[in-house]
């Protein structure tokens, strides 16, 4: 008792001026009111569920109790909760009105209140509940003897009903544990749905027990068992999350008719029809609109795999089908005609509208990209925003002339987070954006937005760093009020956050040691790992030569794989360049070439490992120009030496150089401010 008393009197000292500035929260609360004073942790912390919820809050509860225990380290005597006010005495009272739906539009707000001896979640279902669950985590605190909670108030909801996540399983095969821990991290942010691409040129993922042909002749051997979709369902379910499967037609299909070429769109000419694709790109290969085989499989396929879903939604896709196949065959043409079609774009319209009963059997809307948007298409189709928000389709973008036109409509656009673009591209672009005209009734079309996680480039190994952490900042515009915006404020934040996600399972940051391990050949790999401080993969897509140079089962264990978006010197690096600019003090002096001279090793050690590790040999070009612009500005800055600006121009240039094992220097800006 005396040694509880102690923890009470330090936690309370430590976080009496505790500010919200302080807190390390994402996605940051609707309303938070924060005051001074502490709630002690100790090994006795229980946790009891009133209400009437979805089982779920008990193993979402258990779950948030082995997080805490885990942070902490107390012990705590709780195992597992499994019924309704099990320990009315519990310090942490979450109380469920009712029965949460996995579905879009339900009510996800929760209310969390701290004093200095209790804890209570008030929510009007369980998904509010493991909201705030998640919220409290995030606001554990700690001196360095004890943790604790700080005493708050907050009121909190999402801003759009739709925070999802896509990862493309298609392309580079995804196993079941790479799915799990992304949901994990996916319902620690909030998000709620996960959409699971699991169809392309480049594979078919789905087990299908009535029609195998399509594993066993386009998934190379990498595929779902129902089984294990159904197990990922009901994980996410337990996550409140939902999942939304996308099997990707009439285009992208190679894989699919590589098993049934009879309802492709291509006229034989005596070889093989199809083949599953090795490289990524835009491919011709297209079912045929025209074939009613083609209707009768896809029916029986829906068949199998709608039940595997419970969701109300099912992905089909429906973007680029360049219509290659379908000009080039006769009877494609005829049928057009026929049926008073004038263009590709009414054929494919033709064939989706084929789709609604077939899904509408299993109680399913039909979702598709941005391309099945025309004045045919059923109203009850949600419209998934790829090509942008203030341009694209016409004089307005995609997302807003489908809420315009009585579509409900997902943003993707901005948020490819594969493009490996700068946290800040992805943090500022709202669905809404500001000043954007729009009645009430066509706001609340807009659903909200959904990051997506293209495959070409990424394998287990990798995968976790093109998501982590940049998801979490989309997560926060998709819940967080439209008002919040600091930059700062959220890479402060986020900085706790990616560690609290590598705690979940998340591989972002352990993994890139492995891959310059690989590539320093088991040596000492601390300039590798400066050097990937500054370095950042080729972005939009430039480093896959349209596809050509990477193939499915080519090396993702390089030099770029282990670099990420955001390199962690950049911003500071910047930032010292800026002070220095602006004040030429010594102390602002010395931050700027440190990093210099930091460099300047580094290349050196670079050299040294090459001697023994090919794979270092591709970064020394571009590692030599930043050493040598390095060297010449130190003699300009420190000797204050008057450098010929041409030579110091030509340096520059070579260190914005795009050649080098597929990245570039990011650091190239700030360099140039100091010219």
């Amino acid at each position: 008792m005396k040694y509880i008393l102690i923890l009470l009197f330090f936690a309370f000292v430590s976080n009496a001026q505790i500010e919200k500035e302080q807190l390390d929260l994402m996605p940051w609360p609707q309303n938070i009111n924060l005051t001074a004073g502490t709630f002690a942790l100790s090994k006795s912390f229980k946790v009891n569920i009133t209400g009437d919820p979805n089982p779920r809050i008990f193993i979402g509860a258990t779950r948030f109790l082995r997080r805490l225990d885990g942070r902490t380290g107390l012990f705590l005597e709780q195992s597992f909760l499994t019924k309704i006010n099990e320990s009315p005495e519990a310090e942490l009272q979450i109380n469920c009105v009712r029965n949460g739906k996995i579905e879009i539009n339900q009510d996800e707000s929760y209310t969390l209140m701290i004093t200095s001896n209790k804890i209570t979640i008030n929510a009007t279902s369980d998904l509010g509940a493991l909201h705030g669950l998640n919220t409290l985590l995030q606001l554990l605190q700690n001196n360095s003897t004890s943790y604790y909670f700080p005493t708050v108030e907050i009121t909190d909801s999402p801003r759009f009903t739709w925070r999802g996540l896509m990862i493309d399983g298609a392309r580079n095969f995804q196993p079941v544990d790479v799915i799990k821990r992304n949901l994990d991290a996916m319902a620690a942010m909030k998000m709620n749905v996960f959409h699971w691409h699991l169809a392309d040129d480049q594979g078919w993922r789905i087990e299908m027990k009535k029609h195998p042909k399509l594993t066993e002749l386009a998934s190379d051997g990498n595929f779902y068992t129902q089984e294990e979709i159904k197990n990922i369902v009901k994980y996410a379910d337990q996550r409140g999350v939902l999942v939304i499967p996308e099997i990707d037609v009439p285009g992208h299909a190679s894989a699919f008719l590589t098993a049934y070429p009879e309802v492709g769109s291509k006229v034989s000419d005596g070889k093989v029809a199809y083949e599953v694709q090795r490289n990524s790109g835009v491919f011709n290969a297209t079912l045929d609109p025209s074939n009613p085989k083609t209707y009768e499989l896809l029916s029986e396929i829906f068949d199998e795999v709608c039940p595997l879903f419970p969701s109300a939604y099912f992905h089909i896709g429906g973007d680029e089908n360049n219509g290659k196949e379908w000009n080039a065959n006769p009877k494609i043409q005829e049928f057009k005609k026929k049926n008073n079609l004038e263009n590709n774009h009414d054929l494919q319209t033709y064939f989706n509208m084929q789709l609604i009963p077939m899904l509408k059997k299993h109680n399913k809307k039909l979702m598709g990209w941005e391309e099945i948007m025309t004045e045919n298409m059923s109203k009850d189709a949600i419209i998934h925003a790829w090509k942008g928000t203030n341009q694209g389709l016409s004089s307005e973008g995609s997302l807003i002339k489908a809420a315009k036109s009585g579509f409900k409509t997902v943003l993707s656009n901005g948020y490819y987070i594969d493009l490996m673009l700068g946290i800040e591209k992805h943090y500022l672009n709202d669905p809404i954006p500001k000043n954007t005209v729009l009645t009430p009734e066509e706001k609340a079309r807009i659903l909200g937005g959904e990051a997506a996680m293209w495959s070409e480039l990424v394998t287990p190994l990798n995968i976790d760093s093109r998501i982590w952490p940049r998801t979490a900042a989309i997560a926060e515009r998709l819940w967080s009020n439209e008002n919040v915006t600091d930059m700062n404020s959220m890479r402060k934040r986020l900085k706790t956050i990616s560690f609290r996600l590598e705690g979940l399972g998340i591989t972002h940051i352990r993994n890139k040691e492995v891959i310059l391990r690989n590539i320093s050949n088991n040596q000492n790999t601390a300039a590798l790992n400066d050097f990937s401080n500054v370095c950042e993969p080729l972005k939009n897509y430039k480093r896959n030569g349209g596809g050509k140079k990477y193939r499915m089962h080519s090396p993702l264990t390089l030099f770029a794989d282990g670099c990420t978006a955001d390199a962690a010197d950049v911003f500071d690096f910047d930032t010292a360049v800026n002070n220095y600019l602006e004040n030429k003090s010594q102390e602002n002096q010395t931050l700027v070439t440190n990093f210099l001279k930091k460099w300047i090793f580094m290349n050196a050690e670079l050299i040294r490992l090459s001697a023994n590790a090919p794979l270092v040999q591709p970064l020394l070009p571009l590692s030599k120009s930043l050493n040598d612009l390095s060297q010449q500005l130190l003699l300009k800055i420190e000797k204050k030496q008057i450098i010929n600006s041409a030579v110091l121009n030509d340096l520059l240039e070579q260190c914005n150089s795009r050649s080098s094992a597929d990245v570039e220097l990011a650091v190239y800006n700030s360099l140039k401010k100091l010219l």
